[in-house]
């Protein structure tokens, strides 16, 4: 298994340190990994200038699948768009044709009052969010910044569009997680005003012919972003576009306590994948060993799922998180009273200790 590990910026070398600790214990009994570092993001552009260069490319495409931090910071706040390094994290998508974005969340029962939300509400929480990641009003052309000639005034312009192609092959993808899990899948668009979203509608409920065991559902993005407090526990697998996914599956994270728990996968056609925590690069705790590793680490064990089918050591990595959690180990951002508090190499060694 040849892993690009791309650490990025602000607390991503901390959280990914834990991930491969977690890693080099499969690694010590005998499963077969190669770790290559290179660097995304503002470190890359620190280096070589660009946020997603030629060194990193090539050592991301000959790799299996990729780890990642985190990128971004407000010291690269004033470069030109194309060199921030959130565009970094765009240009790898692009590059590795990553067009399908899992985002589970899931609440552990020993967080249930670290919601916001009501316990009754939010507990047992598992929702899968498959959200198409390389197309939409994030790629579409054309864009830009103009002057009206008409009008003389300056305007912002986006394009949304999607190939008939693209939504299929996103459908397909969260039907086949569906089928997998309690075979619901809600379609999620705004195909009451966009007629791209109307389109989407149109060949999801095409692609469903092909599963009739799942249940498929549509709802509004509006309504959903609503349902998603009100009642999230109806919801099992939810798939949609690029810009609502974005916003749903941030908004759904925060359901479980912390962002700080949450992993990703984003995969392309041939199960190749960059996986990463959904949180940010939270530079303000940047380099106080105070961040959370359990996202990344989780992200780790979704690699040996996706990209290396490998369940039983995916589910091991998943079970030692658990049974640290019921022991009362906290980090600060889940942390609340009578808990034990710990550090995020803490947090990383009672993982490994529980492995």
């Amino acid at each position: 298994m040849k892993i690009a590990v791309l650490a990025g910026d602000g607390i991503g070398p901390e959280i990914v340190a834990q991930a491969l600790r977690v890693l080099e214990v499969l690694k010590k009994e005998g499963m077969a990994m190669e770790f290559v570092e290179a660097p995304l993001g503002g470190q890359a552009y620190d280096a070589y200038g660009h946020p997603y260069p030629e060194f990193t490319q090539q050592v991301c495409r000959a790799a299996d699948a990729v780890l990642l931090g985190a990128v971004g910071g407000p010291q690269y706040d004033t470069l030109d768009r194309p060199l921030r390094p959130e565009r970094g994290l765009l240009a790898i998508r692009k590059d590795l044709g990553l067009f399908a974005n899992l985002r589970p969340a899931v609440l552990y029962p020993e967080l249930a009052n670290a919601s916001t939300l009501k316990p009754e509400v939010v507990a047992g929480l598992d929702i899968m969010i498959v959200r198409e990641l390389t197309g939409d009003v994030y790629f579409g052309q054309p864009r830009g910044i103009r002057v009206n000639p008409e009008t003389g005034q300056r305007e912002g312009f986006n394009t949304m569009i999607y190939s008939e192609s693209e939504v299929r092959r996103i459908a397909h993808v969260a039907f086949q997680i569906a089928m997998k899990r309690r075979k619901k899948l809600c379609s999620v668009d705004k195909a009451n005003v966009l007629e791209t979203t109307e389109f989407w509608r149109e060949i999801v409920t095409d692609v469903a012919k092909e599963y009739p065991e799942v249940e498929l559902t549509h709802m509004y993005v509006d309504n959903a972003a609503m349902q998603l407090i009100r009642n999230p526990k109806q919801f099992d697998v939810i798939v949609t576009g690029n810009i609502f996914g974005d916003i749903l599956s941030d908004e759904a994270s925060m359901l479980t306590g912390s962002i700080g728990m949450l992993a990703s996968a984003s995969l392309n056609e041939s199960k190749k994948g960059l996986y990463e925590p959904s949180h940010g690069s939270a530079p303000d705790i940047a380099g106080k060993n105070l961040a959370n590793p359990i996202a990344t680490i989780l992200s780790a064990a979704m690699m040996l799922r996706y990209s290396f089918d490998q369940e039983a050591a995916a589910t091991r990595i998943e079970n030692a998180v658990k049974k640290v959690l019921a022991a009362g180990y906290r980090t600060a951002d889940i942390y609340e009273p009578g808990m034990k508090k710990v550090s995020c190499s803490e947090m990383g060694e009672l993982i490994v200790a529980a492995m």
